[in-house]
């Protein structure tokens, strides 16, 4: 009879799990929004990714909270905006208070995993059932066994972070190499043969994220569960090249977003504006799973359902310390996108992008040589600009700024009550005594260029961002809807 009763459980708990849809996330690094072919791009062969879009849903209007490596990662576990989450800035850890999503997916019976970069702190292990570093030069080598070998009568999330495409570009034989004269240089950088060369490797890496979602998809069609599971592409900042990575423009805030799952969702093309934030409060909805209070992002399963509804009218954007001082916040509504810089008096740079690689040593030269256009001159502002209002559609590079023009001063005076708005209702602040640079920053003096200079131990990080306001203990969402 015990047997028997233990035979009816475990039925029983099969058919609960064969219920609950499995997910995987798919996050990329440091990898932009059109650097896919089925965003525009001419070169990339993307083509696994390219037939997700086509077989399932196409986000255009995706954005994360922060452009920046683990600031954006803590945000998207705990569905909180950077400064509410104590891990603003680059390299701080999730503190242990702030909720990790997964943890309320294991309470629903999910067997949950992560494999590749981490870069959240350990406090965020207590989510997962099994944390791997990851193999390869991706990072993403183990994700098929992993796969293979999770437990069968559990339904599934797993974490599953690349590497690619972070520096230094390391290439093999998963992905295409692509030729340097082939390339589509943004019209912000110096299309010189060095920059070439250097988004060609980088290209790469961006195909070999396309690699893994062809093993993964592959592996769930021979497992026969493609339709039991969402498969959710996307990246945490934007490419590390000058006036992406860290940056509150398109090109650095705006991430590719794709999901699918065969049978349930249908393909479609979104131009709904959703926020990083939110993939949490999607997941667990769609997961029953609770939904802890903490969380600020708002589920938009409904889009999944009916692609031209809408969960949001707004989303907002930070972009705190990297390595050099920032303050700057976006809010993105209608066909605007509007910046406001706290720290205009601090040149608007990023260290893995602007001054110690490739492609920026060639336009920092480039400049100093009297060789670039005003298209370029963007990085090496200072001051920078305190306000800063584009038209996303007509602009999309973000290139004129419209703040102080007075056809749009109806859009400038809607866009700064808004920001305002949240930053009070979600407790920012601006840092009386901020994280000071961790490098002088290059600066060009005679014509030559004088690089950083080198520090040999990380300086600790001073006041955060919302500190001053307790914003780790405020839950408030910010405007959301109209």
């Amino acid at each position: 009879m015990k047997h028997f009763l233990t035979f009816l459980a475990f039925i029983a708990f099969s058919i609960q799990a064969a219920d609950k849809p499995n997910f995987i996330l798919f996050i990329t690094d440091d990898i932009s929004w059109d650097d896919l072919g089925c965003y525009g791009s001419k070169v990339a062969q993307t083509p696994h990714l390219d037939q997700m879009a086509k077989e399932g849903m196409r986000f255009n209007n995706a954005y994360l909270s922060i452009s920046s490596c683990s600031p954006s990662r803590c945000s998207i576990i705990s569905g909180r905006y950077p400064h509410n989450t104590g891990a603003a800035e680059l390299h701080t850890t999730l503190p242990a208070d702030q909720p990790v999503f997964p943890e309320a997916l294991q309470a629903a019976g999910y067997y949950t995993a992560l494999s590749g970069k981490h870069h959240m702190g350990k406090a965020v292990n207590r989510g997962f059932d099994k944390v791997s570093g990851g193999k390869g030069p991706s990072k993403s080598a183990d994700w098929v066994p992993m796969l293979r070998e999770r437990p069968k009568d559990k339904p599934f999330f797993f974490w599953f972070a690349s590497s690619d495409a972070h520096r230094n570009w390391k290439l093999n034989d998963k992905a295409p190499q692509y030729k340097p004269e082939d390339m589509e240089v943004p019209p912000y950088l110096y299309d010189g043969p060095v920059t070439r060369k250097d988004l060609a490797e980088y290209l790469h890496e961006v195909s070999r994220t396309d690699y893994y979602v062809g093993q993964l998809c592959k592996e769930l069609k021979e497992q026969g569960i493609e339709k039991d599971t969402y498969i959710i592409y996307m990246t945490d900042n934007g490419r590390p090249f000058p006036r992406c990575k860290t940056r509150l423009y398109d090109s650095g805030i705006r991430t590719p977003f794709l999901i699918a799952r065969p049978g349930t969702i249908k393909p479609a093309v979104t131009d709904s504006l959703i926020s990083s934030i939110d993939i949490s409060a999607t997941i667990l909805e769609l997961a029953g799973a609770k939904k802890d209070k903490r969380i600020q992002g708002v589920s938009f399963t409904s889009v999944l359902r009916e692609p031209q509804s809408k969960t949001r009218d707004f989303v907002f954007a930070e972009h705190n310390w990297h390595v050099y001082q920032a303050h700057e916040r976006m809010v993105r509504f209608g066909n605007f996108l509007y910046i406001r810089n706290n720290f205009p008096n601090q040149p608007n740079l990023s260290y893995e992008s602007d001054d110690r690689t490739p492609a920026g040593a060639e336009l920092w030269g480039a400049h100093a040589a009297g060789k670039t256009n005003p298209k370029q001159y963007q990085i090496f502002a200072n001051p920078c600009p305190p306000e800063e209002l584009f038209q996303v559609k007509e602009d999309p590079h973000q290139l004129t700024n419209l703040a102080a023009d007075p056809k749009h001063a109806k859009a400038l005076q809607r866009a700064r009550a808004l920001l305002t708005k949240w930053a009070k209702q979600t407790g920012d602040s601006v840092p009386v005594n901020p994280t000071p640079n961790r490098h002088d920053p290059p600066r060009i003096e005679d014509g030559k260029i004088l690089p950083p200079g080198k520090v040999k131990t990380r300086n600790p990080h001073a006041e955060m961002p919302g500190a001053s306001k307790n914003a780790t203990k405020i839950n408030h969402p910010g405007p959301i809807r109209d």
